[in-house]
């Protein structure tokens, strides 16, 4: 059942802006600001003075709120997130301030995505007014593989992306840095194989592009399962990981993994609820980011829609149908440190299927640590 039937307003969609310092993250916002996708948009930002607000400022509310003429209003983010969310939405529900349809958070270049996440995930008031439409991670095309190569930070924002947009491009000019950048491509494919790649230099990264990243449109009620996965791109990914002969243990990103869990059959609430709360204590941690469709067993017809990050799972949402023929049970995982297997006969063990390393087909099922109502 959608909140409109219920009565309270639809979730407003929330973009997380990310990358590295110096990555174009700003100029980035700049351009999106005066895009018409993004009227009546609240803009969350770090620093407020990096942005060109001259010629865009209208209208002061107070120290932290201004009206700009694209219709976006702008809040800077030097106190605690949730009280800025939780007073833009106060300010709109009493007409101090005029409605928005969408809020975009910008981070900080050193910024480590989760907190934000988590915050957007878990709190009890903002998750009803809420919902997150996705991750969109600038990556620096010029300097991006030295970035990746020194900093973790910039790795785990690339890795948790749903869009990566590729800033600078039309500053390779020489064999060098060319070269450089087909490795960065590389790279990229290896670390965030599920993300959409945009080029901003040539006008790709558009509000049309980067929003609505998320599975669930509530105002459209249509899901976009398959760009919202990719498990496609996951499965290729993992098939070109498991080919490498070596590992450089220097490079931060040869500890994340990314790769999908995927059955045919409908999972049983409780194995399901399970399955999350054991892979939560176990590497909640080092669970990056977490994606998936499920098909309930008690309500096969109507998937279930999953969100998380390291131990926060956002409380899931059900839809009213399944968006494409395809009605498999799909997890996406992103993950550090874990190897995918692991997870993978944890999943097993929950849903009853043979070991892979029991060619009599004896289900994990006799392990005491799947459900009693699943073993035989």
């Amino acid at each position: 059942m959608s909140d409109t039937t219920r009565g309270q307003p639809e979730p407003i969609p929330v973009t997380l802006l990310t990358g590295f310092l110096g990555a174009g993250k700003t100029t980035l916002l700049n351009r999106l600001l005066a895009d018409t996708g993004l009227k009546d948009t609240a803009v969350l930002i770090n620093e407020f003075g990096e942005i060109g607000l001259d010629h865009l400022l209208v209208q002061h509310f107070d120290d932290a709120t201004v009206l700009l003429a694209s219709g976006c209003l702008c809040c800077t983010v030097r106190g605690d997130l949730v009280e800025g969310l939780e007073h833009l939405l106060r300010r709109m529900d009493n007409g101090v301030i005029p409605p928005f349809r969408r809020v975009m958070i910008e981070t900080t270049g050193l910024a480590d995505p989760a907190p934000i996440l988590h915050v957007l995930m878990m709190h009890p008031y903002l998750v009803m007014r809420f919902r997150l439409d996705g991750v969109v991670t600038v990556i620096d095309a010029v300097n991006g593989l030295a970035t990746l190569d020194a900093h973790p930070e910039a790795v785990k924002q690339a890795a948790i992306a749903d869009r990566l947009v590729l800033t600078k491009t039309d500053l390779l000019d020489t064999p060098e840095r060319q070269a450089a950048f087909a490795a960065l491509d590389a790279r990229l494919d290896r670390l965030a194989p599920g993300a959409v790649r945009l080029d901003a230099a040539k006008g790709e990264a558009t509000a049309a592009a980067l929003l609505e990243a998320g599975l669930y449109d509530p105002s459209s009620k249509i899901p976009d399962v398959a760009g919202w996965l990719r498990d496609e791109a996951i499965e290729a990914a993992e098939a070109a990981q498991r080919g490498q002969s070596a590992h450089d243990a220097n490079r931060h990103d040869d500890r994340i993994r990314a790769f999908t869990v995927a059955t045919e059959a409908a999972v049983p609430a409780a194995a399901l609820d399970m399955f999350l709360e054991l892979v939560r204590g176990m590497h909640g941690d080092k669970l990056l980011r977490l994606k998936g469709i499920v098909a309930l067993a008690e309500d096969p017809a109507r998937p279930v829609v999953l969100h998380g990050v390291q131990q926060v799972l956002h409380p899931p949402s059900q839809l009213p149908a399944w968006p494409d023929d395809d009605h498999r049970t799909r997890l996406v995982m992103i993950v550090r440190d874990v190897e995918p297997a692991v997870i993978r006969r944890l999943f097993d063990a929950f849903m009853g299927l043979p070991a892979p390393d029991q060619p009599d087909g004896k289900a994990l099922t006799d392990n005491p640590l799947a459900p009693a109502t699943m073993r035989r």
